[in-house]
C-alpha cells in the first residue's frame, strides 16, 4: 500500500527532488545549505524504509520497485544540478559520467531478470557505496559557501566532496562488475525457451 509507512518514506525522496533542484538553482550559501539538509534528510530515509519494511513485515513489490526508482532519481537530478550549476571540476565529471552509468547498466540487469523472476541482491560493499555517494553529494551540495556558513571556512567542502565522488566511483565500478557478472550468470544459466512450434513438431500427441 502506498500509505504504509516505509512506502511513504520512499516516496519522499522522490518528492524531495523538485525541491531540491529549486534550492541549487538559487545559487545562494543558504539555499544550498538548505539544499544539504534536505538531501541528507532523504538519504537518510533509504535506511529507514527498508528497516521499518522489515520490522513492520510491510515488504511488498510496490516498495521493491520504488525503492531503487527512487535512490536513482534523486542521485541523477543532484548530479545532473551541480553539473549545470558548475559545481563540479572538469576532474569531478569524470566520476560522475561512472555513477550515472552504473545506475543505468545495474537497472537495465534489473529489469531483465526480473522477467526471470530472479533478483540482484544488495551486497555490503554497494552498500557502502551508497554511504560514500550520499555523503560525496552531500557535501557537494553545501560546498564551500555552506560550509562558510557554518562558521567552518577554512574547511575545503568541495575539494573534499570530490574525492569523495572518486571513492564513490571507484566502489561503483567494483558493485557494477559484480552486478554484471551476477547476471550474466543467471542469464546463462536460464535455458532458451523452445519455439512456439515446438510442441507440435515433436509429434506428441494429446491424451
Amino acid at each position: 500500500m502506498l500509505t504504509d509507512l516505509p512506502n511513504v518514506l520512499t516516496l519522499s525522496r522522490i518528492a524531495a527532488i523538485p525541491l531540491l533542484v529549486a534550492l541549487v538553482a538559487v545559487g545562494r550559501p543558504g539555499a544550498d545549505l538548505a539544499a544539504c539538509i534536505i538531501f541528507a534528510a532523504a538519504a537518510i530515509t533509504d535506511y529507514f524504509d527498508g528497516r521499518l519494511a522489515r520490522d513492520r513485515r510491510q515488504t511488498s513489490d510496490l516498495g521493491r520497485m520504488l525503492d531503487p526508482i527512487a535512490d536513482k532519481l534523486l542521485v541523477g537530478a543532484v548530479l545532473m544540478m551541480l553539473v549545470g550549476t558548475g559545481r563540479l571540476s572538469t576532474a569531478g565529471l569524470y566520476p560522475a559520467v561512472v555513477i550515472m552509468l552504473r545506475e543505468i547498466l545495474v537497472s537495465g540487469l534489473r529489469e531483465y531478470l526480473a522477467g526471470m523472476r530472479v533478483g540482484l541482491p544488495v551486497t555490503r560493499l554497494a552498500k557502502w557505496k551508497t554511504g560514500v555517494q550520499m555523503g560525496a553529494l552531500g557535501t557537494l551540495l553545501a560546498g564551500n559557501d555552506g560550509a562558510a556558513l557554518l562558521h567552518l571556512p577554512w574547511l575545503p567542502a568541495s575539494i573534499i566532496g570530490e574525492a569523495m565522488l572518486w571513492a564513490a566511483a571507484l566502489l561503483t565500478l567494483l558493485t557494477g562488475w559484480d552486478y554484471l557478472m551476477a547476471g550474466l550468470r543467471h542469464a546463462s544459466a536460464v535455458p532458451p525457451p523452445p519455439p512456439p512450434h515446438a510442441a507440435q513438431e515433436g509429434g506428441v500427441r494429446p491424451g
